[in-house]
């Protein structure tokens, strides 16, 4: 059997963990969200028109010198203390060549030996326990542009009619976060992963430095990971699944690659040390390219570019202005809202801690917003395979909709027909009650009549009631919620049953 056949086979998870330890490193992209590129002043907009974001520095054209873009030099000192690095008192860009289809300059401006920030740490938790990731580096560079290949069936470039280029990404500011080697116990490994990124998506959302979408690619990780026989010290040849886009499939990717690397190890081969495609609908990777070693890039000092120097009064300056860590500032909000840490593992775990926040400061209690994200709005991420905070209704609608609740204008059971609506794309909540007349009915004379309805055709049921069996009274209620389509105020129609048979 060759190596290529192998490649598609896997070892079940937990089996390969009985031979194999994994070892990972992730590498994290931001995107920041400063209004200009890296070194020019190009707009940064997502979503604009292909290629009317550009101009002759961010091609490449001769003779257009680069300028550093300050606002990115200072998110990438705040993103470096928020990480726990030190900062480097003088470092520079470096050249690296390496073809880029997409990328006009046939380089990438990036920083090689001399990182911004470096020797970093930070903390995680997955199920109770905390993991310290260590950080190698946060260096600043320049994202590339984006290829679009036409025809075939995979969307990539093999297969494909042709291929088109939109340059307006080319230039926009990244930080490329580094880990040192992760080892935490192998069946905790992809959890550990999924739990790092979601906290670097709080964490760097918190410093307001960039929007850290990773359905617009603003955060995008990469995947290192090698298998080593348990009991061995050195570490295995790895693979890199490149721009991993969700929670989710960050944790398939890890688990995804320790099947494959024990099918290949099982049968006597070699791991191929290369980069690999993550496809988001099966959940499996495929082979890209045989990965570079740094040495093969060539790096070089930007001859373009002075060298920077934060000075230590400026940093400083930016430390106080530092929001409190996401763990301080999780323990607040359990506080405030009066969780059990069980309660508030799962807000976190469900990556529903910032769309909680959100649809508490829109007026909501903080026990509703973390019922409604983690019941219907998990299931319906679950059906999607989307995360969370892509389904298309916000905090502030989900807030609005508990307000009816509270106003007795709908209740439980029909807020759950108003998401239906907001999610269909039907209106806002207020739009989709009255289109489809959902709004619970409260008037006396209409809601007697269904309890007399109910009394006539339940006379045993009533006759209890009449005796002093107020719970018979439940009975009822059912009758006459069902009467009325479960449009009616159960509390109300309690009152008036009990008020027509004392």
């Amino acid at each position: 059997m060759t190596t290529a056949q192998i490649d598609g086979q896997l070892v079940p998870f937990d089996e390969a963990l009985t031979r194999y330890e994994p070892v990972m490193g992730l590498e994290v992209h931001i995107e920041l969200n400063t209004a200009s590129k890296m070194f020019c002043g190009c707009a940064t907009v997502f979503g604009a028109e292909p290629n009317t974001q550009t101009c002759p520095i961010c091609l490449g054209l001769p003779g257009a010198l680069p300028v550093v873009n300050e606002k990115a030099i200072e998110s990438a000192i705040r993103i470096g203390l928020a990480l726990n690095c030190e900062i480097a008192q003088w470092c520079r860009f470096a050249r690296k060549n390496y073809f880029y289809p997409d990328q006009p300059k046939n380089f990438q401006t990036s920083q090689y030996d001399e990182p911004i920030a470096f020797e970093g740490w930070t903390d995680v938790t997955v199920d109770g326990e905390t993991y310290r990731i260590e950080i190698e580096r946060a260096h600043m560079e320049e994202d590339t542009g984006k290829s679009l290949h036409v025809g075939g069936s995979t969307g990539r470039i093999h297969g494909a009619d042709y291929s088109l280029v939109d340059y307006n990404r080319a230039g926009i500011p990244l930080i490329e976060i580094v880990t040192k080697v992760i080892e935490v116990p192998g069946d905790k490994a992809p959890a550990v992963a999924r739990a790092y990124v979601a906290h670097l998506r709080d964490l760097i959302g918190g410093l307001g430095v960039s929007d850290v979408r990773m359905d617009q690619g603003s955060l995008r990780c990469d995947v290192n990971l090698s298998l080593r026989p348990i009991g061995v010290k050195t570490l295995g040849t790895r693979s890199e699944t490149k721009n991993v886009n969700s929670f989710r499939s960050v944790e398939q990717a890890v688990r995804f690659e320790v099947g494959r690397h024990a099918a290949v190890l099982d049968a006597g081969n070699k791991i191929v040390q290369e980069t690999r495609h993550f496809h988001e609908d099966t959940g499996t990777t495929s082979s890209g390219r045989e990965k570079s070693d740094a040495e093969d890039y060539r790096y070089f000092p930007e001859p373009d570019l002075a060298p920077v120097a934060p000075s230590r009064e400026w940093v400083e300056e930016l430390r106080a202005t530092m929001p409190e860590q996401p763990s301080v500032r999780r323990d607040r909000l359990q506080a405030d809202w009066g969780f059990n840490e069980l309660d508030m593992r799962d807000v976190v775990g469900a990556g529903a801690l910032e769309l909680v926040v959100a649809t508490v400061e829109a007026g909501a209690s903080a026990t509703s917003a973390k019922k409604w994200w983690l019941t219907e709005m998990a299931r319906r991420s679950n059906e999607q395979g989307i995360e969370l905070a892509a389904l298309a209704i916000t905090p502030a609608q989900v807030a609005e909709i508990q307000s009816f609740i509270d106003a007795g204008r709908i209740n439980d059971k029909i807020a759950r027909q108003v998401f239906d609506g907001v999610l269909a794309g039907e209106g806002t909540p207020e739009e989709v009650i009255v289109a489809r007349g959902l709004e619970l009915v409260s008037d006396d004379g209409a809601l007697g009549e269904a309890v007399d309805r109910a009394i006539e055709a339940n006379p045993d049921t009533a006759d209890k009631i009449r005796g002093g069996k107020q719970a018979a009274a439940g009975a009822l209620i059912g009758a006459v919620m069902k009467d009325m389509r479960g449009q009616a105020d159960a509390g109300r129609v309690r009152e008036l049953i009990l008020e027509k048979l004392a």
